[in-house]
């Protein structure tokens, strides 16, 4: 048995509450037991001061990216409203030039676009753009809530792995689902992959959302079905796959742990597989046009 936070350290001793395998470093010692940090309730010794200082950097410094997406989100918004698009809908240059479309005519251009056209880059460029002010505020909002909660279970690398990826697998999902000619905008695949991550981390019992990934899932679920003439399906549905993939190879599988143990190559070449297909899904959607 080895701790499922230090893969690489044999341990005899397992949480009393989960059974994972836990070395000296991490045994917290309750009246019930010896617990692993996730299950003591509160951290002791080694385990308290490294949770000290991890708070202390989420409420200092941390969450950096989460900032810097949420950022980028607003800035291309405000570069859309500078450019003759309202609030209620969105618009401009740099709106046509990025939004998701398998292909479509365009009358000011003269031509066709889309991603069958060779525009691979809107596969990408339509996660960081919003129908209007309510869309970016609903997905923003969330993003903060969940989004700085799981940078700082993981931290800056695999987070942004996990939102740019989910978001790619999220416009594949969108293209696949949906007519040639309608446009996708948003952030809600990205979004919904880190939920579908945290899903798959709460499966292995790391409670990232404090043990509330299901419900959120379901009832997104429940709205993204409810409203599928005004919401992606195909987007929100491809970001959660894209998402449980991604957190299963990070977690390799359940083999470590997602937050202290190494993805290493299985985890990497993970991430790296999710990011394939998702292009390839993209490929073979266009190509049937």
């Amino acid at each position: 048995m080895t701790c499922y936070r230090h893969p690489d350290r044999e341990t005899g001793v397992s949480c009393s509450e989960c059974g994972r395998g836990i070395c000296p470093d991490c045994m917290v010692f309750a009246p019930v037991g010896i617990r692993c940090p996730d299950h003591s309730g509160q951290a002791q010794g080694a385990a308290r001061v490294r949770r000290e200082v991890k708070r202390a950097g989420y409420e200092g410094t941390g969450a950096l990216v989460t900032k810097v997406l949420i950022g980028v989100n607003v800035g291309v918004f405000m570069v859309n409203l500078a450019q003759g698009a309202s609030l209620e809908r969105n618009g401009g240059d740099l709106f046509v030039d990025g939004f998701l479309i398998g292909r479509a005519f365009d009358p000011a251009a003269g031509q066709l676009i889309g991603v069958a056209e060779g525009q691979w880059w809107r596969l990408i460029t339509a996660t960081f753009l919003h129908g209007g002010l309510f869309h970016l505020l609903i997905n923003m909002l969330m993003l903060w809530w969940i989004g700085g909660r799981m940078e700082e279970a993981l931290g800056r690398a695999r987070f942004i792995a996990l939102y740019l990826v989910s978001g790619l697998a999220g416009s594949a999902g969108a293209l696949a689902l949906t007519d040639a000619g309608t446009p996708t905008v948003g952030a809600s695949g990205a979004i919904f992959g880190i939920l579908g991550a945290a899903l798959v981390f709460e499966r292995q019992r790391h409670y990232i959302l404090g043990g509330s990934a299901l419900s959120i899932v379901v009832l997104n679920l429940i709205i993204t079905f409810t409203f599928r003439e005004y919401i992606s399906v195909g987007g929100h549905v491809g970001g959660l796959i894209g998402g449980a993939l991604i957190g299963l190879a990070l977690s390799r599988f359940g083999r470590s742990h997602a937050a202290y143990g190494r993805a290493g190559l299985l985890g990497s070449a993970g991430v790296a597989a999710v990011a394939v297909a998702a292009l390839a899904l993209s490929y073979l959607t266009v190509q049937s046009y």
